[in-house]
């Protein structure tokens, strides 16, 4: 049986990613903003109408972090009142929603993993943002309604920490990064193949977590990265690596220190079996290199 998917912010990294894994039995509606803007409520419905999709994959999303604590109106209506639009509108048609979030709706420190059930608590516009788009999504499709939530996602395609640290690398005689800020790099590529196996198993609500297997701080990921490059012949020259702390680089929005998500469920519930993120940033570099 074919299962009609639109995907939104088709142009996106993982829009990208997810364009490049379509499953055989899947119809792909893919849309990116200028075919389908999500904050045009009619132009919205009428899409739906339109396609009557069974599953809605929204990858769509206001990612300026620190641009949205100047412009937080801006990052509500796309992660929250936009979603909670989406969320209304597939009732309606009685469609799956597919919801992609963040870890930036925690905060603080932990004890621990962070739990999907875990009380969330947003310190940026952007993560309060996406923690009201996520509510609105469980609240309004209950178990026809499924967040997925990831961290520190790159990819080949579009811009990420990966890509800009390789032109830092390039251009600077030394790179500093912050050692303090813990969490699990994921290729977008491994998140699109979770998000192929959720479309099928509907099943999997509420909310779930994937990243690639693994820690790291933004400096040990900074090393991977130069390390690896450099064996490709990405990097001419190796440029030191200076570790600094969070307070030696201050940005408008604050980051989560540590957010390492648990995944252990949502691979039990897919049936998948997690890769280590420095076998993705491997195959990732490999991309980039044959490119």
């Amino acid at each position: 049986m074919t299962v009609t998917v639109l995907l939104t912010g088709a142009s996106g990294q993982l829009g990208f990613e997810l364009q490049r894994r379509v499953p055989a039995d899947v119809t792909l509606v893919a849309l990116d903003r200028a075919h389908l803007d999500l904050r045009d409520a009619p132009a919205m419905l009428a899409c739906l109408d339109r396609h009557r999709p069974d599953v809605i994959l929204n990858c769509a999303a206001y990612t300026a972090v620190d641009r949205a604590e100047s412009e937080p109106a801006d990052a509500f209506a796309v992660n929250a009142a936009a979603v909670a639009m989406l969320a209304s509108a597939a009732r309606r048609i009685d469609a799956r929603l597919i919801h992609t979030s963040t870890d930036f709706v925690f905060s603080g420190p932990a004890s621990g993993l962070r739990q999907p059930d875990e009380r969330t608590s947003p310190a940026s516009a952007y993560g309060t943002s996406k923690r009201d788009g996520e509510v609105a999504v469980l609240e309004t499709l209950g178990d026809r309604g499924l967040v997925m939530r990831t961290s520190w996602l790159y990819s080949s395609h579009g811009t990420n920490f990966v890509k800009t640290i390789l032109r830092r690398m390039r251009e600077k005689d030394e790179v500093r990064v912050v050692s303090d800020q813990i969490g699990a790099p994921t290729w977008a590529h491994g998140l699109a193949t979770a998000l192929w196996a959720a479309v099928a198993a509907p099943q999997v609500s509420g909310i779930q977590h994937w990243t690639d297997a693994g820690v790291a701080s933004w400096y040990d990921f900074a090393v991977a990265i130069q390390e690896e490059a450099f064996a490709r012949g990405l990097l001419s020259r190796a440029s030191p690596i200076v570790p600094i702390s969070t307070a030696d680089y201050p940005t408008p929005a604050s980051r989560p220190a540590f957010s390492v998500l648990d995944i252990r469920d949502t691979a039990r519930a897919l049936g998948l079996t997690p890769t280590h993120w420095r076998v993705q940033l491997r195959l990732m570099l490999d991309e980039l290199a044959n490119a």
